[in-house]
């Protein structure tokens, strides 16, 4: 394995602050993805185990992971041989993000649900679990994987939450949580939720700002996530016009920083948990060198200047579905056009 042992692991994991959610233990604020696409690669097993290990290596503590992505179980694996190996305590010393499925998203399939996912896992509890997308899907599947067709319903969000709850209480997960919701739907889920989510986990990054609801989430004391922080290239959703904007490689040089970190102190700034995905060990560490410099207000002005669009905005709008259009879907939040450029 390579990098600089077990003191500089622990060195770098003490760097990454952490965030008191309003149940269960503080979240690091950097986490590092598993999802690979595709989704179905027979190299991917291996990929995300090396590169979990190395991620631990370099100081990481938080991973996120979900039903459908397939790397539960390439992720639980090399926790286990971390934990024999002495690279920290505990698996208690790790926080661990998984994610319902929409085939799940059905009252009766969520503890089932989160069941496997500890099974997939080897681990007796994770510490959070979120509802994936806030729509169900007709079909009930053994094995979750993504689905793109027609097949949606509209999911019982108060019969799906009060399982999720469950899960917390039986101690299966410390925190329970959702992803991709809007204002609108956070509102529907607060006035019947016994215990509130802890967090939603959203595509965020320069170009998809979400001031909107990160002033909802923090009034309602919610953690805000950020998946896809620079903008997902490589992804069917996903575009280059993050690592190519030429503000934001403007800032870069200017600081002396990669375009990558720029994207990610910004979002730090804005008090949010950051979900970047690497398997290159180089930019992995990269990734946590974000922590002893500042933006100027003049950079924050310059990025809030961007033009606003959504990457990931058409999944689950079918002319037979619950939502119909991305409007619907979006609750009307949805910000721009879907650009490719600065």
């Amino acid at each position: 394995m390579a990098g600089g042992g077990v003191g500089a692991s622990a060195a770098a994991a003490a760097t990454i602050p952490e965030a008191a959610l309003r149940s269960g233990k503080p979240m690091p604020l950097v986490g590092m993805g598993t999802a690979s696409f595709p989704l179905d690669a027979p190299q991917l097993p291996a990929t995300v185990r090396d590169a979990v290990l190395r991620a631990i290596d370099a100081g990481y503590r938080h991973f996120d992971t979900a039903a459908a992505y397939g790397t539960e179980a390439p992720l639980g694996e090399p926790v286990l041989e971390a934990v024999r190996a002495g690279m920290f305590a505990s698996r208690d010393d790790l926080y661990i993000t998984s994610k319902l499925w929409i085939s799940d998203t059905h009252p009766g399939r969520v503890l089932p649900a989160l069941r496997r996912t500890l099974r997939n896992l080897q681990m007796v509890y994770i510490d959070l679990y979120l509802i994936h997308w806030p729509i169900r899907l007709r079909v009930e599947q053994e094995t979750p994987s993504p689905v793109y067709d027609n097949d949606f319903v509209m999911m019982d969000m108060e019969g799906v939450w009060k399982d999720m709850e469950e899960c917390q209480r039986l101690g299966l997960t410390k925190a329970i949580g959702v992803s991709n919701f809007t204002c609108k739907k956070l509102n529907t889920l607060l006035s019947f939720a016994t215990i509130p989510p802890a967090a939603n986990q959203v595509e965020i990054n320069p170009y998809c700002r979400q001031n909107k609801l990160r002033e909802f989430c923090k009034e309602k004391e919610i953690q805000l996530c950020a998946y896809s922080p620079l903008g997902a290239s490589g992804t069917i959703w996903g575009s280059n016009a993050v690592l190519d904007c030429p503000v934001l490689k403007h800032i870069a040089v200017q600081k002396g920083k990669t375009v990558a970190q720029v994207c990610l102190r910004w979002l730090h700034e804005q008090g949010d948990c950051i979900i970047v995905k690497s398997f290159n060990e180089r930019r992995m560490r990269e990734n946590l060198e974000i922590f002893d410099w500042e933006l100027t207000d003049a950079d924050r002005q310059e990025i809030s200047a961007l033009p606003e669009f959504r990457g990931n905005r058409d999944f689950y709008v079918h002319e037979s579905g619950p939502y119909k259009t991305t409007d619907e879907f979006w609750d009307g939040e949805i910000t721009g056009p879907q650009l490719k450029t600065c």
